[in-house]
């Protein structure tokens, strides 16, 4: 390679760094509206980023009046070796109750433990206008896209045997309101409380609003996939994962993103037609297509087990 890798990424400033949706701010109303009938709140968050991508508003709106488990889902695409540093580091900020999940394993350790710790955590709270009721309710709440709707289902199904009942899937925003309780236990009754993904009205750290888009926790198009995939290419560059390099047909790695994009769509056989400026048709690498076989390569675990949080680990 002809030159060095970036030391640090330089981006143009982009308006999806004040993205807050209607939709959010109506849910983050009516989340507050539900807290007179919620015993519990169980916060969700991406494994690969526990620090920089959480609502830190939370803390003031909603988590701050009960008992409070943050569940940092997607162990599996993480080194499980650095979950008690990330559970220290969170022991600092404040947060002592830590389950890592997987939500998709159904033999999973941290999910079978969310129920049990809720319990010993509302039993011994104050429970004011509630404490009659035999029933609980928690709320599940969290940024875009981190499994809210995948832990639902999966307590369901370990409690019930049944199938879920939460919306699930790969695109940030697909739960747009708080949602009628959903019963995930029948002795003593559970219920939780599904809730759309919040991010705070303005993204003030320009690099985790990127670790939120290269997580999908934004939706693709609203930052531009040639951007969140620029910023993927850094990060693996700076911790030395050159795994891309098969993944994209390289020959050696490059700190160059349009190469990438290039190389990748040719060994894809992913090309488009476009008109040239004469009116012609001109076939071009398809570098839309390339960039998001790139990111989900990394979304799906294929290029290793990635913390873009690791620098906070060494702060």
């Amino acid at each position: 390679m002809s030159q060095p890798f970036r030391e640090c990424f330089n981006v143009v400033s982009k308006d999806v760094l004040h993205w807050f949706p209607g939709h959010m701010g109506r849910g983050l109303k009516q989340m507050q509206q539900k807290l007179k009938s919620v015993d519990c709140i169980i916060e969700v968050h991406d494994a690969r980023i526990p620090f920089s991508g959480r609502n830190s508003d939370f803390k003031h709106t909603v988590s701050s009046v009960k008992p409070h488990i943050l569940v940092l889902n997607k162990k599996d695409l993480i080194d499980h070796r650095l979950y008690p540093r990330i559970e220290q580091k969170l022991k600092e900020e404040g947060i002592s109750r830590v389950l890592f999940t997987n939500c998709r394993d159904h033999k999973c350790s941290g999910v079978k433990r969310v129920v049990p710790l809720a319990s010993d955590l509302i039993s011994s709270s104050d429970r004011f206008n509630r404490s009659e009721q035999k029933e609980v309710c928690m709320m599940v709440i969290g940024v875009p896209n981190v499994g809210k709707s995948s832990l639902i289902n999966a307590l369901r199904n370990k409690y019930l045997k049944k199938s879920g009942v939460a919306h699930v899937g790969a695109v940030a925003g697909i739960t747009r309101s708080v949602q009628n309780r959903i019963k995930i236990r029948q002795d003593p009754p559970v219920f939780l409380l599904d809730t759309p993904g919040i991010l705070t009205p303005t993204i003030r750290d320009v690099e985790a609003g990127l670790r939120l888009a290269v997580c999908a926790c934004l939706q693709d198009h609203l930052v531009g996939e040639d951007i969140i995939a620029d910023y993927l290419l850094y990060i693996l560059n700076k911790s030395g994962n050159f795994n891309y390099t098969k993944l994209m047909g390289l020959d050696e790695p490059t700190d160059d993103i349009g190469v990438v994009l290039t190389k990748g769509a040719v060994k894809l056989g992913k090309m488009k037609k476009i008109h040239n400026y004469d009116g012609q048709y001109i076939v071009k690498p398809d570098l839309v297509a390339s960039a998001h076989h790139f990111l989900k390569a990394f979304r799906q675990g294929n290029l290793g087990r990635i913390t873009l949080d690791e620098d906070w680990l060494n702060s």
